[in-house]
């Protein structure tokens, strides 16, 4: 066989290689076209409702907040910042600030430490653990309406369940939502019962702690404490991140047993001192049609919590571990 023809040969495989090459490239190529495609078809309701319920909401409040708008005018006037201006000349809004924040302040480190206990709690091994984790974690989802008219009737002052426990023990009876130095700490009480959320990341995050590191702990002579301290904080510390975030969301948003109390008799308070945040936001677009001073509001919120949640995310730099 002459040279020439075994470069002709070589020549004819290099060519049927690289078309095997770009037959597979091509194939791939349509492989990864198709799951592209599906991803989009599968993602597209998610992005239409994010678009039509998220994204279309918070730029029509946007505009709204820099208009008179009351509902009735097809055009409404622009003000440019008048309404953020009025707002921060409103006594009642500035309160609605101070309640807010007391709530928040009083409910999120006592939320997190309440569900952090329960869930070493209910993490032991004993008879029957399912349902008591299911007793603890079920007032989370009820509804919301419902417990809070059963918090009204525990607290009412007259014929209330927490007072007539009181004067069996012979104590002093108190107004609960009605007084304006226990009227938050009973909203705070109210928001305890229901911290089956927090408890079961705790519990979810409690199982998956490496039992290894308690087994080195003990031979090294360590006791519960430590263990505690050395190993079940530092684990946890994702899950506290996570909890303190979503607590700190919620307390500024709280609403449904704010709306409750207040169309039960207890009104907002005494001096406004249960003029929750959001509550007040609803009243000023759903009651009076100040739909524009009521946008003002709302972004204003946006951005509180928004500052809230860098401030922790930043701060988590200093005590949140993770393993990687």
């Amino acid at each position: 066989m002459d040279v020439s023809s075994i470069q002709a040969k070589e020549t004819s495989s290099k060519i049927e290689s690289e078309h095997k090459k770009r037959g597979r490239t091509g194939r791939v190529k349509q492989l990864e076209a198709r799951e592209a495609r599906s991803f989009w078809l599968l993602i597209s309701p998610w992005i239409i409702g994010f678009i039509a319920f998220t994204g279309l909401p918070i730029i029509a409040s946007l505009f709204l907040s820099f208009t008179d708008y009351t509902g009735t005018a097809l055009a409404p006037t622009f003000t440019g910042l008048a309404n953020y201006q009025a707002l921060f000349e409103d006594p009642v809004y500035l309160k609605s600030i101070g309640v807010s924040t007391y709530y928040t302040i009083l409910l999120v480190p006592l939320s997190v430490v309440c569900s952090l206990l329960l869930a070493l709690l209910l993490n032991q091994r004993v008879r029957f653990q399912g349902i008591f984790r299911t007793i603890f974690y079920m007032p989370s989802f009820l509804p919301g309406v419902a417990v809070s008219l059963l918090w009204v009737w525990i607290l009412s002052p007259n014929f209330g369940l927490a007072n007539y426990i009181l004067n069996l023990l012979h104590l002093p009876s108190s107004l609960w939502l009605q007084d304006e130095n226990t009227v938050i700490p009973s909203f705070v009480l109210m928001a305890l019962w229901s911290i089956g959320g927090p408890m079961v990341v705790f519990l979810a995050s409690l199982q998956g702690i490496p039992s290894e590191l308690y087994e080195a702990a003990a031979l090294d002579g360590s006791n519960g404490w430590h263990k505690f301290i050395s190993i079940t904080v530092p684990m946890l510390s994702p899950a506290i991140l996570l909890n303190l975030i979503t607590s700190v969301i919620a307390a500024f948003q709280i609403f449904v047993p704010a709306y409750v109390v207040s169309n039960s008799g207890s009104g907002v308070g005494p001096n406004y001192s249960a003029q929750f945040y959001v509550l007040y936001l609803f009243n000023n677009a759903f009651q009076y049609f100040k739909f524009g001073y009521a946008a003002a509001q709302a972004l204003i919120l946006f951005i509180i919590i928004l500052l809230l949640t860098i401030l922790l995310l930043w701060g988590s730099r200093r005590f949140v571990y993770y393993e990687s």
